[in-house]
């Protein structure tokens, strides 16, 4: 069991300097008999016969305990001492991700309920805490075998195959409390950059104003690109708030600042202070990008000028912590290796990533299409529990610029008869406007894959590995969105092909054993030699086609039974990682 939990600040875009990191080793319980809520363990004073090491689910090797087995129902138990420097603050308690339904007391005290196995949750705990040792009790109810649930690749059987991994059930993200006034606080911020008009607009939200409504609050914004000014405004807050458009006049090219990109992935800090009679009560530091997202006459473009994107399929599974990245570095690597290969993107698959994944992206230069962990199978409950995990995925990451692209939905995951059914149809239909609603600064792919309704990009999954053929399947247009490379139709009746831009967004997937591990792929190479001319065969199609405007190679790396990865699962790469990059440098 590792000594060494996950120590680093979990919300890098929202950071407060009073916090308290509760990863590393808790008490833990199997509740396969579903009595602990009978006997009240929630009261926190039955001790739990096993240890886990947290963040990390059961079913990982990190997490000290490492069995696959069904256990749906889990419970863990810990002390909270408070710092000093919490004292006469208001407490949040703080929950990165746990799979699927979680319960939380504190002395007994239930603090909080939440649904939704990769967004994030928190509560105030003030009011439940005593002085000394308090004990903190989570119970976590997983649906292990429910295809309706939305669960990414997490298998409902109990050894994995296929497309399938190893299942998630409990914590899986960092736990943490931060101190905040107890009088008022900042409770989020969303920052929407507008190079055209050379500004970014920000709303806010304040918390803990139930008992203050009458007091005026001042909230200042000062903003620095590598340590100059670069500008600074105070302003009143009224009702608890509000939106405020802030001038940004030096982030072209020649300026101090620069738009974001990979190529230059420029970031603004900007750090916020409630005030109360010129009194700070609360400071909280981020940063933002200025970039834009649009499609201009059928082409993608960022920041105005067209843009190729060059993507690899990224699933964000590690070979002893599964969902979870073993440490920080294991994250910052991961970037690391795929813009070394040549890749300026990455598409997060049917994952909800770790914050700090987005924000190495951030700050090292890496677009993201942001992918929902999808279900299987379409149900009413379904509709609802996905729609509100989106939502709250959405909330969570909007300020990232790295992410250019959000995908609700996967190759008709949890809508298998979009085709015929309408009501399928317009549950798609709904989580693309839905999405456009919550957001008019990136584009939206209703389905990624094939069977498409109403998208913003015609992003299209094809595994041919024959070079002849996807040359002459992607010389125009018209024989592109045509086509059948999964013997699916690309777009539902209904929805034609409206001359968005085109991109290829799963292909390769070429098998080649260099490790242990024994696996598959959508086709197979025998030597390094071989492995490389059989990259060449794919990718070069996509890069020569006139018509494609972008692909996502699969994938970063094997995965358990996949071994269809540039990188073996422990990321050591197949063949040299110049040769890759050379690869897509057209070279």
């Amino acid at each position: 069991m590792t000594n060494q939990p996950r120590a680093e600040y979990p919300r890098p875009q929202f950071m407060r300097d009073s916090w308290v990191n509760l990863n590393g080793e808790w008490e833990f319980e199997f509740d396969d008999a579903s009595i602990g809520s009978k006997q009240k363990w929630h009261a926190g004073d039955r001790a739990f016969s096993k240890r886990i090491q947290v963040p990390f689910a059961f079913q990982s090797k990190l997490s000290g305990i490492g069995t696959n087995d069904f256990h749906d129902t889990v419970w863990y138990r810990r002390e909270l001492v408070l710092p000093p420097t919490f004292s006469n603050k208001r407490i949040l308690l703080h929950f990165g991700a746990v799979d699927y339904e979680a319960s939380v007391w504190v002395n007994g005290v239930l603090v909080a309920t939440h649904e939704g196995g990769h967004t994030p949750f928190h509560a105030d705990i003030t009011d439940a805490l005593q002085e000394g040792t308090n004990i903190l009790v989570v119970k976590a109810v997983d649906f292990g075998k429910d295809v309706t649930l939305p669960r990414g690749k997490q298998y409902w059987k109990t050894d994995s195959a296929s497309i399938f991994y190893t299942r998630t059930t409990g914590i899986w993200q960092t736990v943490w409390m931060e101190a905040v006034s107890a009088d008022a606080y900042l409770s989020k911020v969303k920052m929407t950059p507008d190079i055209d008009a050379k500004q970014v607009e920000i709303s806010y939200v304040l918390g803990g104003l139930e008992a203050q409504t009458s007091v005026a609050y001042q909230l200042k914004v000062s903003i620095s690109f590598k340590g100059e000014f670069v500008s600074e405004d105070t302003y009143s807050v009224r009702g608890g708030s509000g939106t405020r458009k802030i001038r940004i006049d030096d982030f072209n090219d020649h300026g101090l600042g620069g738009w974001w990109s990979p190529e230059k992935p420029n970031l603004y800090d900007v750090t916020f202070t409630l005030l109360a009679d010129q009194q700070a009560l609360d400071v909280v530091s981020s940063y933002f990008g200025m970039r834009k997202v649009s499609i201009e006459d059928g082409k993608l473009c960022l920041n105005n000028r067209p843009y190729f994107l060059k993507m690899v399929l990224d699933q964000g599974y590690f070979p002893d912590g599964n969902l979870t990245p073993p440490s920080d570095e294991a994250i910052k690597q991961d970037i690391e290796l795929t813009k070394a290969m040549g890749f300026n993107g990455a598409r997060k698959h049917q994952k909800l990533e770790d914050p700090r994944y987005l924000y190495w992206c951030d700050v090292l230069g890496l677009v993201v299409w942001s992918e929902a962990a999808n279900a299987y199978e379409f149900s009413d409950t379904y509709v609802g529990r996905f729609t509100k995990e989106w939502i709250a995925s959405m909330e969570r990451d909007y300020n990232h610029p790295s992410i250019i692209a959000w995908v609700p939905l996967n190759e008709s995951w949890g809508v298998p008869n979009i085709q015929i059914d309408r009501k399928q149809q317009q549950h798609a239909l709904t989580m693309y406007h839905l999405t456009k609603s919550l957001d008019a600064m990136r584009p939206v792919i209703s389905n990624d894959g094939w069977e498409l309704v109403k998208t913003d990009l015609f992003a299209i999954h094809d595994y041919e590995w024959r070079e002849e053929v996807l040359s002459e399947r992607y010389s125009s247009k018209e024989k592109a969105v045509h086509a059948m490379p999964a013997n699916r139709r690309l777009f539902v009746e209904g929805f034609p092909y409206e001359n968005q831009p085109i991109l290829v967004t799963e292909f390769g997937g070429i098998a080649y054993k260099k490790s242990e591990w024994e696996g598959w792929g959508y086709s197979g190479a025998d030597s390094d030699e071989d492995y490389e001319q059989k990259l060449r065969a794919v990718i070069r199609p996509l890069l020569n086609s006139g018509v494609v405007q972008g692909y996502c190679y699969t994938q970063l790396t094997d995965v358990e039974q996949e071994i269809n990865g540039l990188l073996t699962y422990d990321r050591k790469p197949k063949i040299a990682l110049e040769l890759i990059k050379a690869i897509n440098d057209r070279q």
